[in-house]
């Protein structure tokens, strides 16, 4: 590493002024992707700001939706009983991120800033469509995500927390890499009384993305073999070391049909 100025702020508004008075400070949440980062020299900030003090973290449950803070762990999430009762979809892709260690210090909020291509919960943001809320504003899931690491967040913004609507039924499943656990495919659908939302993560190069052909499927008959004929062009799929775009498209019927299953 390098030397960098290192401050753990004791409110949002101590933390939003370091952040905005300093363009090459950088917000530190759970440090899982932005530590690694840092030992190789992708980015160097000039001060880490650790988010830890403010407040960020909680799961509350308030009518129709419930919003999680966005310092919440992944393992608070996954051990959750209102998120087991209410969405338990997001309980079982938050059990199954990383290892027990990744799980006890990454954070939702620091995940969906980060926006990898192959993270979890992205689809489950994109597929209930939940709402980011900031500092600033409040950012609705389809205009959240703009590309591979990308999004709405402007220079400095903070997400506090992330509201999801309750779904009827929900589950996430996902084909992962077996030594890193990040998804090469991941599929999470959500039934809601207007219609099903259905988001895939991990297989597209622009990051995650609605799969709007078997949303509609879907919505008239909510089970798998409704998706069984639905082919997904390879075009716009990652291809890489471990799977060919040609496979990603194969599995994302594999694997949504799985999703569907648990869910119904």
């Amino acid at each position: 590493m390098y030397d960098f100025a290192y401050q753990k702020p004791g409110s949002l508004a101590e933390a939003v002024k370091v952040l905005s008075d300093d363009m090459e400070a950088k917000a530190l949440a759970g440090g899982q992707t932005f530590i690694p980062v840092l030992k190789q020299r992708l980015n160097k900030p000039t001060i880490v700001v650790d988010l830890s003090k403010l407040g960020l973290s909680g799961i509350s449950v308030s009518g129709n939706s419930v919003t999680i803070g966005a310092m919440t762990t992944h393992a608070a999430i996954a051990s959750s009983p209102e998120i087991m009762a209410k969405i338990p979809g997001l309980q079982h892709q938050a059990s199954l991120i990383g290892d027990e260690a990744v799980r006890h210090r990454g954070t939702m909020g620091g995940s969906l800033a980060n926006n990898d291509p192959a993270a979890c919960y992205p689809s489950a943001l994109l597929a209930l469509g939940g709402t980011i809320k900031t500092d600033r504003r409040e950012i609705k899931a389809d205009d959240y995500f703009q590309g591979m690491f990308t999004t709405a967040l402007e220079p400095g913004e903070i997400i506090t927390s992330i509201t999801l609507p309750i779904p009827e039924k929900s589950a996430y499943e996902k084909f992962r890499n077996p030594a890193s656990r990040y998804a090469i495919v991941g599929v999470f659908v959500a039934k809601f009384p207007t219609g099903v939302r259905l988001a895939i993560t991990g297989a597209g190069q622009n990051g995650v993305f609605r799969h709007t052909e078997m949303e509609k499927a879907l919505s008239a008959n909510f089970s798998p073999d409704a998706i069984a004929g639905i082919v997904t062009a390879a075009d716009g799929l990652n291809s890489d070391i471990h799977a060919s775009a040609e496979y990603r498209a194969h599995l994302i019927g594999v694997v949504a049909k799985r999703a569907v299953a648990k869910a119904a």
